[in-house]
This record gives C-alpha cells, structure tokens and sequence, in this order.
C-alpha cells in the first residue's frame, strides 16, 4: 500500500448529482476503491452477539449495495428479537436506527416494520423525549444526536412530528449540540440530515415563516461543522464521515477539488493505519465515500453499486506470543468532591476498563463501576453507585494523563505510567 502522503490525485475523485443532495459531493473513484475493502472486511468479519451491536452495519451494508446474504439475515433477525424482547427499553435512536436498516432499500424487512408498528412507537418515543425538554429545562431523555435521528427516520417513514417542534428545538444556538463547551460535530451532522429532509417533505405543509426558519438553521450548522475542520476532518476521524453527509446536501464545500483531497487523503490515511477496527466506525464512515447519505434509505438509488470488492470472511488467525507479556504500572484516580487514588499492575496492551476491573478488585467501595455494552463498546454508566443522568448534564468523563480520550474505555490502551482519571463532570 502506498504511504498516504502520496496519494495520485489524478483520478482520486469525481462529482456527481443524485436525487437527495443539493450540492456537488466528494466520493472515492473506482480505482481507488481498494483502499475501502478494509473497512468493509471489517464489517463482514466482525462478532455480532446482539441486535445493537449491527444497527449501523446493516444500514450500510444496505445503503451502499455490499451484498452478503447470510450476514444480513443474521444482522436483520438479531435487531428483530432485540426490538421484540427490548421495546420499552429501546432508545428513541436506537428504534429510529433500527428502522432505517430494516427498512432501507425496498426489503421483506419493511413488513415487520409494518406490522410491529415501529414509526408509531418511534413517534411516541419523539414526543416523549420533546416532553421531558419542557419538563427539564431543555434536556431531551437522551441527547441531540438520538433526537436528530429519531426525526430523520420519522420523516423518511412517514411518521408523524411537529413542524412546530422542530423549529423551536433544533435551533444552533441550543445548548444540547455542545458538549462541555464544544460543537459536537456528528450530533450537528445528524441534525442537518434530519432538518434537510424535513425542508424536502412535500407532506408537511409548512408556512414560508418555518421553511425560512429551517433552512437558515441548515446552514447555520453546516457552517459550524466546516468550522471544526483539522487537516480534512471534522471533529474527529469518527465524525468525519457523518458530516460529509451533511456537507453533501447543505453546502458548497466540496466544490472546490482541494478540500475533497484534503478529506479523502486524512480519511485514507487513517483507514491505512487501522483507525476504523470497530464496525460501527467503519459503518458510519462508509456511506458517505460511496457518495451515499441517510436520506437515500428510501430513493431508488439505495443500494446501486456497480463495484465488485475483494472481501475476505475469514477470521484472523490467532498469533502465539514469542515471549512471555510484560505488565505494566498504571496510575488510576476517581474524581467526584474528592479524589481517590490507586496504583495497579495490568498486562502491556491492557484497555482503559482493564485498569478500573484491577482497580475494583483492590478496593471496591471506591472503584466498583458498571457499564452498558454499546455499538461503540462498553460505556461507564456508574462509579460508586452514582449513574450519570441526561436531565442533570451529568456523566463519567474519562481521561489520560490529563486530556479526554478520543476512544471508549474498551478501546484506548494504556501506556507504563499513564495517569488515567475517572471524574464526574457536567456538560
């Protein structure tokens, strides 16, 4: 594989008008359509143990045309059992996210989605986290993100919701599109998509007062997104490719040739390096370099791909160690009105949670934690019985040596003397 930084860019990209999208968009030519198949293979390859854990594979795999019949039967009838044995305790964008893969592309999926009433049910779950917002001070049952996507799928599924709503809560200027001070870039690209179609929906009368408003709330985002470009990514590397999507259909940024090549070498680059190891990152990023976006679930175009991979299902070989792991001493702190501190040995090439179970097994009254199994992993729901809590702005924030990290706690690998933290903070 050729290093990154010499990436031709002659044939590198082409542009093209598809019926979603307002604007030119920025996708990978077909000859360089190799450096892809990493982020496929790891989709194909991965474990799945539960519905959650494919929602957004199987959406892509769908939106994108990779055709892998038994992987999308096994993913289709895991989100379905999940769904049946799960319902009240679903979130609303886990719903609206398992609504958009079972129902992209015109599948036998679209029955159960019919007749288990999905769309009513999201509808419910919409309304209710509207309702805690005027019963909290803003505050939706689970953040902007789930929001963003449980109108988006509401409006490409014919559900119901308010104009009204819209317009009051997706203002830019709400506080839940920020994080401890900062954009959050793919909760302001999932609220693009979401706004973008409601401004196209034919069924919603809407009055010019609203369209004006929405379409100004569209651009307003978009421009927020662009400003936290960083050497061709937005956010970060797991953001990028959400608000691609949104850059496709609200605004003129991929016209210009340069910015498309500054995008695709940084994403290029870090697929070569292994960035995308999880599914859901390598879902979520796939979509957009294929010149596909959320809002083609539903267009004749879903799934069109003329492109045959090269994809391997075989699992990678387990590799014998040579010498015996080394351990390495991590320090390890829980922050809440105090600060309680701990040192404990742990195997070279331990994660993050692998230093708060070694913590929890010295003394459990200051360490013990619980998490909750993710598409992005396992997630700190607790330490010392306290739960993080979406009315009060309140959650675990995990560092290292002093900075947040960029990965989950079941992915970020510790280093001999990091100083990792585990503090209660409001955002």
């Amino acid at each position: 594989m050729r290093p990154s930084g010499q990436l031709p860019l002659t044939g590198l990209l082409f542009f093209s008008l598809i019926p979603s999208q307002l604007c030119q968009i920025c996708v990978v030519n077909e000859t360089n359509f190799w450096r892809l198949e990493p982020l496929i293979n790891t989709m194909l390859n991965a474990n799945y143990t539960k519905g959650t854990l494919g929602l957004n594979v199987l959406l892509t795999l769908r939106l994108v045309g990779i055709k892998n019949q038994s992987l999308e039967q096994q993913l289709s009838q895991q989100i379905k059992e999940d769904i049946n044995s799960r319902e009240m305790e679903l979130t609303s964008g886990e719903l609206a996210l398992s609504i958009l893969g079972l129902g992209a592309c015109e599948n036998q999926d679209e029955e159960f989605i019919r007749d288990a009433r999905l769309v009513s049910k999201l509808e419910a779950k919409f309304q209710a986290e509207i309702q805690n917002m005027e019963a909290h001070d803003g505050n939706p049952l689970t953040n902007y993100y789930q929001l963003s996507l449980a109108l988006l799928a509401l409006c490409l599924f014919n559900g119901s919701y308010s104009v009204t709503s819209v317009t009051c809560y997706f203002t830019p200027e709400n506080k839940n599109y920020y994080f401890e001070d900062q954009f959050s870039v793919d909760t302001g690209a999932m609220a693009v998509l979401a706004l973008t179609c409601v401004q196209k929906n034919t069924q919603k009368n809407m009055d010019m007062n609203a369209e004006g408003k929405i379409s100004n709330y569209v651009a307003s985002l978009a421009n927020k997104i662009q400003a936290e470009r960083k050497q061709g990514l937005f956010g970060n590397i797991f953001s990028t490719g959400e608000a691609m999507q949104a850059l496709f259909v609200s605004s003129d940024y991929y016209k210009n040739e340069a910015n498309c090549r500054e995008t695709l070498r940084a994403v290029f680059d870090n697929i070569s390096r292994g960035a995308f190891y999880l599914p859901i990152t390598a879902a979520q990023i796939l979509p957009a370099l294929m010149g596909k976006t959320y809002l083609d679930v539903t267009n004749p175009s879903c799934g069109l791909n003329p492109v045959k991979f090269n994809t391997s299902t075989e699992k990678p070989g387990t590799v014998t160690p040579t010498t015996a792991p080394l351990n390495i001493l991590v320090k390890y702190s829980v922050r809440i009105n105090k600060t309680s501190h701990t040192e404990v040995t742990v195997r070279k090439g331990s994660v993050f949670l692998d230093v708060m179970k070694a913590a929890q097994e010295k003394n459990e009254t200051l360490f013990r934690f619980t998490v909750e199994e993710t598409s992005w992993g396992p997630y700190v729901t607790s330490v010392q019985g306290i739960k993080a809590n979406n009315n009060d702005r309140t959650y675990w924030k995990l560092l290292s040596n002093g900075q947040p990290l960029s990965q989950g706690v079941g992915s970020h690998v510790v280093q001999n003397g990091d100083n990792l933290e585990v503090r209660w903070s409001k955002y």
